[in-house]
């Protein structure tokens, strides 16, 4: 790098030139791995799989890369310079995407900030956001990077799931079965409508308690405690026969299906019970014995 100044003798006249010269080899290796790095992280967010906005500290967007395009509907060209909360989102979630992005240009940033935006076609994508401040040379502000994870799907497969879990509630709770389900320490968890009309405690009543110890028989609570407990190692028992008594004092037969349950990890998280009430069924075979074993006699 030279700075070439002229020479002159004591009355003024040229008399040559003097250069003072700057090894910047060393500076321009540092100035073009800068430029690659640089073109790298652009390139990078480009091409990144996942939404990516900028913005200055007006607000006005400053990148907007082509996954965020493909998202939005929305070009760069459609995007470079419109002020990214009033143009790009709802009403309802001005004021908290705001704060976000102001509270990042003072340095404070946001991580798994969920909210919605809506194509350029009026379809919404429910956005999960790390805002992260964007820094000068000398360490100053000079914006936002929005990097965004695209949930919509998976807000789609958790409101199917809460359905599903809904509907499976309601229908345990109306089923003309008496259906318990108890925690790994044998406390009652569910307690169905059926199993309320059957025993005649109403569901306030039972939550929480020990199953075996307040609601079985003597006589059936180590066979009906060897069943939950091995239900709760995976193993699980169908077509269990045992006497549950009521609150009013009545005694049932109860064939019991007992279940392993499960958390979404597979971990075992307790046992649900489903039984049917075969008393009459009993109290039917029983007869039909006494009129056999009569018939027997009398032949």
């Amino acid at each position: 790098l030279l700075n070439a100044t002229t020479r002159r003798d004591w009355k003024g006249n040229v008399t040559g030139v003097v250069g003072v010269g700057q090894d910047i080899t060393a500076l321009n290796q540092v100035l073009a791995e800068s430029k690659r790095v640089a073109d790298d992280l652009t390139r990078l967010i480009e091409t990144a799989n996942a939404p990516i906005f900028g913005i200055d500290t007006h607000g006005q967007v400053t990148e907007w890369n082509a996954k965020a395009s493909g998202l939005l509907g929305y070009t760069k060209d459609e995007a470079l310079g419109e002020h990214l909360v009033q143009r790009f989102i709802t009403e309802e979630f001005k004021a908290s995407v705001s704060e976000v992005l102001e509270s990042a240009l003072i340095g404070k940033e946001t991580a798994n900030f969920e909210f919605p935006m809506f194509t350029k076609f009026g379809d919404r994508r429910d956005i999960l956001l790390n805002a992260t401040t964007r820094r000068g040379p000398n360490d100053e502000v000079t914006g936002v990077i929005g990097v965004g994870q695209d949930i919509s799907q998976i807000r789609e497969i958790t409101k199917e799931q809460e359905r599903v879990a809904d509907d499976l509630s309601r229908l345990i709770e109306s089923a003309n079965a008496p259906i318990f389900g108890v925690d790994l320490n044998g406390m009652v968890t569910e307690w169905n409508q059926k199993a309320a009309e059957i025993s005649g405690y109403p569901k306030q009543e039972t939550m929480g308690r020990n199953l075996v110890q307040d609601f079985i028989q003597p006589d059936y609570r180590m066979s009906v405690s060897d069943v939950l407990q091995n239900a709760l190692a995976g193993n699980e028992t169908a077509n269990f026969e045992f006497v549950l008594k009521s609150k009013h004092g009545d005694t049932f037969s109860v064939l019991l299906n007992a279940t392993t349950r499960r958390d979404g990890k597979g971990n075992v998280t307790g046992v649900v019970g489903v039984g049917q009430d075969i008393t009459e069924l009993n109290q039917v075979l029983a007869e039909s014995k006494r009129v056999a074993d009569d018939l027997t006699r009398r032949s």
